[in-house]
């Protein structure tokens, strides 16, 4: 089954068979505090992801068509103040790639990620390409929020970088 958002994203969404299993669609969660925040950056981080319903003559994560904020959307659709800011979702426009969503908890992080995201902007390159092109998206990163934690040299030559969230979560640039 699949549904078509007031942006006409088409997402699937129930798991679907093939053979005797069930193939299930995946998302990713995170547990945060200021779920905009988290959105926002997300938004920035990967390309082709928006929220759902955005305008989508807009710029991800612009409020729907007809509405100057999302305060005003949420205030025509009688949406409790009291809930809006309990979560929000990106989608991947193109359909490929899984939902990631951000639920507000009420806790601060406080060890290491033991899942993490990796975004992979220097495949195929050689290592000195790749370590240009990791510091390139580095550097647009960190001006959405993120910190630069550590670059990790390979064997192979190659290397990664380490940063994180704005809330702390970590991720690669590999």
């Amino acid at each position: 089954m699949t549904t078509t958002s007031a942006a006409g994203h088409v997402r699937d969404t129930a798991g679907t068979h093939e053979g005797a299993h069930m193939v299930y669609a995946v998302s990713f969660v995170f547990d945060c505090q200021d779920v905009d925040r988290m959105a926002t950056f997300w938004l920035a981080a990967l390309e082709g992801y928006d929220l759902p319903g955005s305008d989508p003559d807009g710029p991800p994560g612009a409020p729907p068509a007809g509405f100057a904020t999302w305060e005003d959307w949420a205030d025509a659709n009688g949406i409790p103040e009291h809930l809006r800011y309990q979560s929000r979702t990106i989608i991947d426009t193109t359909g490929t790639r899984p939902d990631i969503f951000f639920m507000a908890v009420p806790e601060d992080k406080v060890v290491k990620n033991r899942v993490h995201l990796d975004i992979r902007a220097s495949r195929g390159l050689s290592p000195e390409e790749g370590r240009a092109r990791q510091d390139a998206e580095a550097k647009r990163l960190v001006d959405a929020g993120a910190t630069v934690v550590r670059r990790v040299h390979q064997d192979d030559g190659g290397s990664h970088l380490v940063l994180q969230d704005v809330e702390g979560n970590e991720f690669c640039i590999t």
